[in-house]
């Protein structure tokens, strides 16, 4: 438990930006780019094209291998089980350099599987619509010919796309591989990437910078937090290291600072070498180099985007069940300590943003400095036996579900810390700061394993990054289970 805090000065009083921080990126028509915080007209991106490229072929094959009457179930189930397929074999996910021809292969072999098992469960749900082998092997080619095509027109639409409005980049890394990769990102626009920043710890004095085709040196960029400044300013959408993290100074603060703010990373290396490239990869390069996709391992958006609606659906169910509790613990604070029965206190969540967190208030502190740098309160003398027992029952909490409702925190994830405290944790504890690669939770792994209270921060910290990387909605549903026993246990802090 602690107390509500003073607000926090925001980032905006940051030192200024030095004057070789990167500059806004041209259009072809010589204007600028609207920069972070204006919203773009939204398009259908290259994966929602294949998508919608596969479904037509679908479709068409339909209408030309089918007997007419066949049962609409049956439709709609092939098309999800060629969606989740696709998916699955990683056909929507978009690459430096697609091939149509590369694909082929993949898109036979799911379009086979695919009519079998569809012929077989024709066969004994509805006998009279069976078709023979001979119209499963045509359906199969001509799904994957039409899927071939449709694919082809996206690639190509994408490639136009690319020449003409080519998107933000940083090249991560240093010497001859550096030079040549941001060599042929100027060289060939095709691949819609288009460096505006170096990042480098440092640069030996006989190297000289890339630079851009009007020969103006490419600007160098040392800390994270210059990277950071030039991403927002930039619009950067893609990061290209020529050097995997982990081998890269500052690699993984760096790698933490791209994905948060949504920017593709790649790995492009002159190394071919299997060892280099990252599990469940495809196979892609950017002229000649060998390039792999990198993700944090959090990267899921459908399932996260499952976690986001379980949330939303519990947090209001229980705000509507749990509403009288709220309401006598509400009056309970105010007959016990007087008026103010809710307070209001920034942590720290998703990304190191901040959000105003919710509590019943057990303990009015002296000042915001005391609010915002006092570690725990368990045994403050001050403290009301209705602050006690609502601390002791964990039921100062419930507020915290308007937060999950508004979309702060989640039901299950890291707990949120104050701003005070992230920094200093950070600095002393190796992996702290990664716990906030997911959202942050009313509960969590530690804590359901009584890590709650004046307990070791190292350990809190290895059991959540224990969590983010192997979660999954099972793992939600088996700590909210355990959270809720807990209750009756009353070992709240």
């Amino acid at each position: 438990m602690t107390m509500e805090s003073a607000p926090v000065p925001g980032a905006g009083q940051a030192t200024a930006v030095q004057a070789h921080t990167v500059h806004p990126p041209r259009r072809s028509d010589g204007g600028t780019r609207e920069l972070g915080g204006g919203r773009s007209t939204v398009r259908l991106g290259p994966a929602a094209q294949l998508l919608g490229a596969d479904a037509a072929a679908l479709a068409v094959t339909f209408a030309l291998c089918t007997p007419a009457g066949w049962p609409w179930t049956v439709v709609a189930a092939q098309a999800v089980v060629q969606v989740l397929l696709h998916a699955y074999r990683g056909l929507y996910r978009i690459g430096l350099s697609p091939s149509v021809l590369s694909e082929v292969p993949a898109l036979l072999g799911l379009a086979l599987l695919q009519w079998y098992v569809t012929v077989e469960v024709v066969a004994v749900r509805a006998p009279h619509h069976e078709i023979g082998w001979a119209v499963l092997a045509y359906a199969a080619a001509a799904q994957t010919v039409l899927c071939a095509a449709g694919r082809a027109v996206v690639h190509r639409i994408r490639h136009r796309a690319a020449l003409r409005n080519p998107l933000s980049t940083l090249v991560v890394g240093q010497g001859p591989v550096a030079r040549q990769v941001t060599a042929a990102l100027y060289g060939h626009p095709e691949y819609g990437l288009r460096p505006v920043g170096r990042v480098a710890a440092s640069a030996a004095p006989d190297e000289e910078p890339p630079a851009r085709p009007d020969g103006v040196p490419l600007p160098v960029l040392v800390t994270p937090q210059e990277v950071g400044r030039a991403v927002v300013q930039n619009s950067v959408r893609h990061a290209v290291f020529t050097a995997p993290p982990e081998a890269t100074p500052d690699g993984a603060a760096l790698f933490a600072l791209l994905t948060g703010h949504g920017c593709r990373v790649w790995l492009v290396t002159g190394d071919t070498t299997v060892a280099t490239r990252p599990a469940g990869s495809r196979p892609d390069h950017l002229w000649g180099f060998a390039a792999h996709p990198l993700q944090d391992g959090t990267h899921r958006p459908v399932s996260h985007a499952a976690k986001r609606a379980m949330d939303a659906l519990l947090a209001g169910a229980g705000l509507v069940l749990v509403a009288p509790l709220m309401a006598g613990c509400a009056l309970a604070v105010r007959l016990s300590d007087g008026p103010g029965v809710i307070f209001r206190q920034e942590r720290v969540g998703r990304h190191g943003r901040p959000f105003v967190l919710l509590k019943f208030r057990t303990l009015r502190p002296a000042d915001a400095k005391e609010s915002a740098t006092r570690w725990n309160v368990a045994s403050d003398g001050r403290m009301s036996r209705v602050g006690r027992l609502l601390r002791r029952s964990s039921l100062d909490e419930l507020p915290q579900l308007w937060n999950v409702l508004r979309g702060d925190m989640s039901l299950v994830g890291p707990r949120p810390e104050r701003p005070f405290f992230v920094a200093q944790f950070s600095r002393t504890h190796p992996g702290y700061q990664d716990r906030h690669r997911m959202p942050v939770g009313i509960t969590g792994l530690a804590q359901v394993n009584g890590l709650r209270g004046d307990t070791s921060i190292e350990e809190r910290a290895r059991f959540d990054n224990r969590y983010i990387e192997t979660w999954s909605l099972w793992q939600d549903a088996c700590v909210l289970a355990r959270t809720v026993g807990s209750f009756f246990r009353l070992g709240g802090s």
